[in-house]
């Protein structure tokens, strides 16, 4: 008897794995660009505040309920995780670091949702092991490339991002669901913004309207494809394929992010960090390999 087939991807999960893909790789290095007028919280919370208001309006105008209280608290907590810890790390490490070299540590997400998914009794099995310890090797010799060795700061915020982000991933999936469909995006953009600019406020920022087109042009950039393309399918992603699929951007972001940072952005690599990041590669695609 033949076994049966696996059900093929349909159009719309192709689509938004080509979202997180390909725009969310090329995000890395508009945030450095927006960096030269913004400053980094400001530049997040505004970025996610107005892309939330934005997708809160659309579904209000078709006619979709808004969240419940229950929902909105849901969202607070993934959206501190992911967007104030997750993005709002990635763009303070940027102050420092490259953005090829800072996407290049993004790439171990895969392998910490799949330990942090140990608690819900999701357990890996000897390939995905493997993989998890390559790409942890992996992530060990970046941290020694010059990149980050000559900011710890940005290393220690890169932690930290890497961290929340993965742990909002996880609790969306199994503990936090949001409100279904894009009204809870929007509710998880507006809350993880607001929070942004709490923490710009804390932080000192100042932010000034005196910036030059392309950092505006960069935000714009942000808020359109950043936010409300590919955020939202990466969120539509994690409710409707596994977490396995849904962060396997991590394997793609940091070849087209590594390269515009080299070509565009006028970055320098190190051998040693495209070693470091080739490996972390390997790592990830052994996971994702090893499931069915």
């Amino acid at each position: 008897m033949r076994a049966a087939r696996p059900p093929a991807i349909d159009a719309l999960i192709w689509a938004c794995l080509a979202s997180t893909w390909f725009i969310w790789g090329s995000t890395y290095l508009v945030i450095k660009f927006a960096l030269r007028g913004f400053p980094p919280f400001f530049m997040m919370g505004t970025r996610f505040v107005v892309a939330g208001g934005l997708l809160l309006g659309y579904t209000r105008a078709i006619g979709t309920p808004i969240p419940t209280l229950h929902q909105w608290r849901n969202a607070l907590v993934i959206g501190v995780l992911m967007l104030g810890f997750g993005m709002g790390g990635t763009a303070l490490a940027e102050m420092t670091v490259d953005s090829g070299i800072v996407v290049a540590f993004i790439a171990v997400t895969p392998l910490l949702v799949a330990l942090l998914s140990l608690p819900f009794g999701v357990r890996p099995g000897r390939g995905e092991f493997v993989g998890i310890l390559a790409g942890l090797v992996g992530v060990l010799m970046l941290t020694q490339g010059t990149g980050f060795r000559s900011s710890p700061i940005g290393l220690a915020t890169m932690v930290l991002a890497c961290s929340g982000w993965t742990l909002g991933s996880v609790l969306s999936q199994r503990k936090l669901p949001l409100a279904p469909g894009p009204v809870g995006f929007a509710s998880e953009m507006l809350c993880g913004g607001a929070v942004l600019l709490v923490i710009s406020a804390l932080y000192g920022e100042h932010a000034t309207l005196h910036v030059s087109l392309q950092a505006w042009a960069a935000w714009t950039y942000l808020v359109v494809f950043g936010s409300l393309i590919a955020f939202n399918a990466y969120m539509l992603l994690l409710g409707r394929a596994s977490g396995g699929l849904a962060t396997s951007y991590t394997y793609v972001n940091p070849i087209i992010a590594m390269l515009l940072g080299v070509t565009l952005g006028g970055e320098h690599v190190s051998g040693w960090e495209w070693l470091s990041a080739g490996v972390v590669l390997v790592g990830v695609v052994i996971l994702l390999a090893s499931r069915r």
